[in-house]
């Protein structure tokens, strides 16, 4: 079986932002680092941000689980910062959390992203799906981006936060296309797993080298970075693999 051949139904790419097109982890150390590291000497603030990050997505499951609604992607995280500064004992202020906070609107985009958007622009519609504010995203892709995709949408419209169904059910209803023709591309598991739970296909962009949940939904495409992405869903080419656990399987 060509599996390549299977990627000529793909009509739309939705992608996530945070973590996928923009670096997030080398973007927003230096703030913690800058604002943090005088009162707080021999952190490793390296472990802060993982433990950050990790928190994020608690409160943003906390909020689905306790039906609160989209909180607002900003807020969430901001909550999961005071958690893991309280976790790790640190010393701040209310002045170096907003500056901290400030960070995420000068994230910065992977190399690879800005190579390979264009390219893909070029047989998909490309969309942003993702857990930010509308404004917040539109204010990304724009300033830090510099990229026009063809839409961008906020899980704000389904009221949840991913991996909810409604937030993929509600895209495809928005993007007007069956969910078959559309795959979900991220570099985390939860994201494109609940995707493909909704009929997705799903692009798992394994920058982090994290495994996958033990679900029973086999990722269709598991590469590692947008190069070898871009390369075979456009090309047909079969990355070189260097972790044995990855591969293409487009069905």
């Amino acid at each position: 079986m060509n599996n390549f051949d299977n990627t000529l139904n793909l009509k739309i790419l939705t992608f996530d932002i945070f973590g996928t097109l923009l670096n997030l982890k080398d973007s927003l150390i230096p703030y913690l680092e800058n604002n943090l590291q005088k009162s707080n000497k021999n952190t490793n603030f390296e472990i802060v941000w993982d433990a950050w990050r990790d928190r994020q997505r608690i409160e943003q499951y906390q909020d689905n689980i306790l039906m609160l609604g989209h909180s607002g992607y900003m807020k969430t995280c901001e909550r999961a910062l005071l958690y893991t500064l309280d976790k790790h004992k640190i010393i701040y202020n209310n002045e170096q959390i907003e500056n901290i906070m400030s960070g995420w609107y000068f994230l910065k985009p992977f190399d690879d992203v800005i190579e390979n958007l264009p390219l893909l622009q070029k047989k998909f519609k490309l969309v942003i799906l993702s857990n930010g504010e509308q404004n917040f995203l539109e204010h990304l892709a724009k300033n830090q981006l510099k990229f026009e995709f063809d839409h961008i949408i906020s899980v704000e419209l389904a009221g949840q936060f991913k991996p909810s169904p409604a937030v993929y059910r509600k895209a495809s209803q928005i993007l007007n296309e069956n969910p078959l023709n559309i795959s979900m591309v991220a570099s985390h598991s939860f994201d494109v797993i609940g995707a493909k739970a909704c009929g997705f296909k799903s692009s798992y962009i394994d920058r982090y080298d994290l495994p996958l949940e033990h679900l029973n939904y086999k990722i269709d495409i598991h590469v590692e970075d947008f190069i070898q992405f871009t390369d075979f869903i456009l090309y047909g080419k079969i990355p070189n693999i260097t972790n044995n656990n990855k591969k293409i399987n487009i069905e």
